[in-house]
């Protein structure tokens, strides 16, 4: 069975126009065209654009999606990863719900009471907000102006700025999770010349030195956050991240 550009336009809430255009870039083209011209798609079609459509919710660009797409990465793994990390999504923002809602309950009934309001139990206030991991905390225990270097450097960021960034650091972890699945070893040259890219931008905020370098690396697997957008990409990146950059600072910060 075949469906219309207009009809997946309509099932999709994607624009004919935007269809058009994955079209044009390579990322979704149509299972054939019809005498008329219109551009007609089957059901590996619509998985694919669901794919698309999940990934541009993580925050993925167009470039980075293509290259997880037509890349040798296990494709259900990889969905199954991003559906962890949305359903563990869900429940935080659940909680939240429930934070923010016991909270306005709490000030409505003292309001209405015309008594102070009293919050029945105070640590329920900060129920559900991410407090920072202990590899994050030992990151900044460790190297404190660094810390702060990077953290004023990010808030420097414009929104554009900031995608922009985001995009390099997908990519890169893509290109890693490509050499990874196609078996090199964290030694080989074109891994570490993607390390070598890896350090360089962090060093646009700050400068680690080899122990530093190490310890980032090593956060990447500590930190359940950090190892989680690794390891959405393919499974087993973050270890395999931290080893390529475990070699290049003996090799090239030492």
């Amino acid at each position: 069975m075949a469906w219309s550009i207009a009809e997946v336009a309509r099932m999709s809430g994607v624009t004919s126009r935007t269809l058009r255009h994955y079209d044009e870039i390579g990322l979704l083209p149509p299972a054939w065209i019809g005498s008329n011209g219109h551009r007609y798609y089957e059901e590996t079609d619509l998985l694919r654009l669901q794919q698309i459509l999940l990934m541009r919710e993580l925050d993925l660009g167009l470039r980075e999606i293509r290259a997880v797409l037509d890349s040798q990465l296990d494709q259900v793994a990889v969905l199954r990863e991003h559906h962890q990390r949305l359903l563990a999504g869900r429940d935080r923002l659940e909680t939240l719900a429930r934070t923010v809602g016991r909270t306005i309950a709490e000030l409505e009934e003292g309001r209405g009471n015309g008594k102070m309001t009293r919050i029945n139990k105070p640590e329920n206030l900060f129920e559900g907000f991410q407090a920072p991991s202990e590899a994050e905390a030992e990151v900044r225990e460790r190297w404190p102006q660094a810390w702060e270097q990077t953290r004023q450097a990010v808030d420097a960021m414009t929104p554009e700025d900031t995608e922009r960034w985001q995009r390099e650091v997908t990519a890169q972890m893509i290109r890693m999770a490509e050499f990874m699945v196609a078996g090199r070893p964290v030694s080989d040259p074109a891994v570490q010349a993607e390390v070598d890219a890896n350090y360089r931008q962090i060093c646009r905020f700050w400068t680690p030195n080899a122990a530093a370098y190490k310890g980032v690396g090593q956060t990447y697997v500590d930190d359940p956050r950090m190892r989680a957008n690794f390891d959405r990409i393919a499974e087993g990146l973050a270890v395999y991240q931290r080893d390529a950059m475990t070699v290049y600072a003996d090799a090239r910060l030492s």
